[in-house]
C-alpha cells in the first residue's frame, strides 16, 4: 500500500486542485452563487481521473522510466521499475479511477440536470490522460504530449470547475484560461528538461529531445512571458469591467518566470545542474497557483 501511495504522487494533485479552484471561483466573481456541494461534488469527478494519469503514465513508461531514475517531480515514481509486480494492480487501479470519475460525472450530471454533454466532457478529460502515453494514440511519443497537457490542465480542469458552479460555459469563462494554457505548456516543457537523454533513449518524441536542454529552458521562459503579458494586459482584452486586477495575477507569475529567467542564463547542460532549476520553476509555479487561488478567494469573499 505505501508503494501504491507512493506511484500516485500525490504531490502533483495540487496543480489540478488549484486550477479547478480557480475555474470555480471565477464563476462566482462573474455572478455564479457558491455552493460548497457543488463544488466538492464536481472536485471529486477531477480527483480520481487525475490520480489514475499518475498510474497509468507509470505502468506505460516503464521501459523508458527503467533508463533513469526518478526525481521529485520528473522521471515517474520508480515504483514499477523496481517492483514489476505492482505493474497489472497499478494499471487495474488506472482503469478503476477512470471508471469512478465517470460514475461521479454521470451522478453529477443527473442531480443538477446537465446534458450529457457534461459527462462527454468528463470522458474526454479522462481518456486525454489516459493515451498521454497508452496506445494506440501514446501522444507524448508523437509531439502531442504538450498540446494534450496545456489543454487539459489549462483550460479544461479549470474549466469543469467554472462549469460546475456557473451551470454552463461561456466566452468569459474560456478568457480566463488563455494564460492558464500557457502555463500549462511551461509545466510540461519543464517536466522533459531532466529526462532528455532517457527520452531520446527511449524514442519519446517531445519538444525538448527535439530541441535540447538549453533552447527548453528558452521555450518555458518564452511561455511563462507570454501568460504573464495576457494577465498584465487582460484589463484590456476583456470585454466589459473585469472582476479582478490581473496586474496582481502578472505579479505572482514573477515567481516561476525569475526562475525560468535564471535557468535561461544559466543554460545549465548537466542533467542535474538542469534538474535543481527544474525544481526551482516548478515550485514557482506551484507557489504561484496558490497565491492565484488565495487572491480570487479573496475577492469572492468581499
Amino acid at each position: 500500500m505505501t508503494r501504491l501511495l507512493r506511484l500516485a504522487r500525490i504531490h502533483f494533485l495540487v496543480a489540478s486542485l488549484t486550477l479547478f479552484i480557480a475555474g470555480a471561483v471565477w464563476a462566482i466573481l462573474l455572478g455564479a452563487p457558491f455552493s460548497l456541494v457543488r463544488l466538492l461534488f464536481g472536485y471529486l469527478i477531477v480527483l480520481p481521473a487525475h490520480l489514475s494519469v499518475s498510474f497509468s503514465n507509470d505502468y506505460f513508461d516503464v521501459e523508458v522510466d527503467r533508463l533513469g531514475k526518478p526525481t521529485l517531480f520528473t522521471g515517474g515514481s520508480g515504483i514499477l521499475v523496481n517492483y514489476p509486480g505492482l505493474r497489472r494492480p497499478a494499471r487495474l487501479i488506472a482503469i478503476i479511477l477512470i471508471g469512478i470519475s465517470w460514475i461521479i460525472g454521470l451522478s453529477f450530471m443527473v442531480v443538477y440536470a446537465y446534458s450529457v454533454w457534461f459527462l462527454a466532457y468528463v470522458i474526454l478529460c479522462s481518456l486525454l490522460g489516459w493515451f498521454y502515453s497508452a496506445p494506440p494514440l501514446r501522444l507524448a511519443y508523437r509531439g502531442l504530449g504538450e498540446l494534450s497537457t496545456a489543454l487539459t490542465g489549462g483550460c479544461l480542469v479549470p474549466m469543469m470547475g467554472y462549469l460546475v458552479i456557473k451551470g454552463g460555459l461561456s466566452t468569459e469563462g474560456f478568457l480566463f484560461t488563455i494564460p492558464l494554457i500557457f502555463y500549462g505548456l511551461a509545466f510540461i516543457l519543464t517536466v522533459e528538461i531532466p529526462d532528455l537523454e532517457i527520452d531520446r533513449q527511449g524514442k519519446k518524441y517531445t519538444w525538448v529531445t527535439h530541441i535540447g536542454r538549453k533552447k527548453g529552458f528558452y521555450l518555458i521562459m518564452y511561455m511563462l512571458l507570454v501568460a504573464v503579458g495576457i494577465f498584465y494586459f487582460f484589463q484590456r482584452l476583456y470585454s466589459r469591467s473585469s472582476p479582478v486586477d490581473s496586474r496582481f495575477l502578472a505579479l505572482f507569475s514573477l515567481l516561476p518566470l525569475g526562475a525560468a529567467i535564471f535557468a535561461s542564463i544559466k543554460k545549465p547542460i548537466e542533467t542535474k545542474i538542469a534538474t535543481r532549476h527544474v525544481n526551482s520553476i516548478l515550485i514557482g509555479l506551484a507557489l504561484f497557483f496558490i497565491l492565484m487561488d488565495g487572491y480570487l478567494i479573496t475577492l469572492s469573499i468581499h
